[in-house]
């Protein structure tokens, strides 16, 4: 009966009751519960699961290039970075007040981790996420153009809580490119969040952009809900190379210090 049980759980795509009723009979643990507690044990862990596949569904579709997380931002001096503005914007309440986050400095210096790590928080609270290069996103939504999956590819950004684009402006904007970032603008402007991250000053994506009347109208909606984070400080990358080379010339090195090398 109870082989007959854990078939009909699977079939009925009830994978963490299934797997939880599965342990309690392999194991002693659960044997002495009552059927009240087994019954809260089971939908507990059925709920659990369900909550884990869908943060591991939505980070999947995010299209994140790397992991990164929240707790591993080195906050040193040098960096300029808010620890409690970190922690606040980790909370996600930029995305519920349709606010955007502008990320600038140097390359190397983890702009696209800290807004990675923004993205998987994002998963976790139950948000929408998408990350893209920027320069990528455009050729692909130029192509989209072609095959005719233009209007498919906006609704799918344009569905989106939060959207990163990493590394915008290294690449001038031709006329194709501004009225794609115009469309995506004016579709997320006072609904849904970006967060967007460049080694190019604000003051100058103005330049970046080109043509006045156009850059104009995009920055006005990107910036007038934005709040910044101007990193400063050396390359993130230099200095993890150099602490790699250090731990390699110590062969004792603690794997706590190992570790720590992959912290952005």
């Amino acid at each position: 009966m109870n082989e007959q049980t854990l078939a009909k759980m699977n079939q009925m795509k009830f994978f963490g009751m299934a797997r939880a009723f599965k342990t309690s009979l392999e194991t002693e643990e659960n044997k002495n519960l009552t059927t009240d507690e087994m019954i809260a044990f089971l939908v507990d862990s059925e709920k659990d699961d369900r909550h884990n596949r869908a943060i591991d569904r939505r980070n999947r579709l995010a299209k994140f290039r790397y992991k990164a997380d929240i707790e591993n931002i080195i906050f040193e001096s040098d960096r300029n970075l808010d620890k409690n503005q970190i922690m606040r914007f980790a909370e996600c309440s930029f995305i519920d007040k349709k606010d955007n986050i502008l990320i600038t400095g140097f390359t190397g210096i983890g702009k696209s981790y800290i807004a990675t790590a923004f993205g998987y928080q994002a998963c976790t609270l139950g948000y929408k996420v998408l990350y893209a290069n920027t320069a990528k996103l455009f050729s692909k939504l130029k192509m989209s153009k072609a095959d005719g999956t233009h209007l498919r590819e906006i609704l799918r950004i344009e569905k989106t809580d939060l959207l990163i684009l990493d590394d915008f402006g290294l690449q001038p904007f031709d006329s194709q490119s501004r009225m794609l970032l115009m469309e995506i603008v004016e579709d997320r402007h006072e609904r849904n969040s970006m967060i967007i991250t460049s080694q190019i000053p604000v003051a100058q994506w103005h330049e970046v952009i080109g043509d006045n009347t156009v850059a104009d109208a995009i920055l006005d909606r990107v910036i007038h809900t934005a709040h910044r984070i101007d990193l400063k400080g050396e390359s993130m990358r230099i200095k993890r190379k150099s602490k790699i080379v250090e731990s390699s010339s110590q062969p004792t090195a603690s794997l706590h210090s190992q570790q720590s090398l992959q912290n952005q």
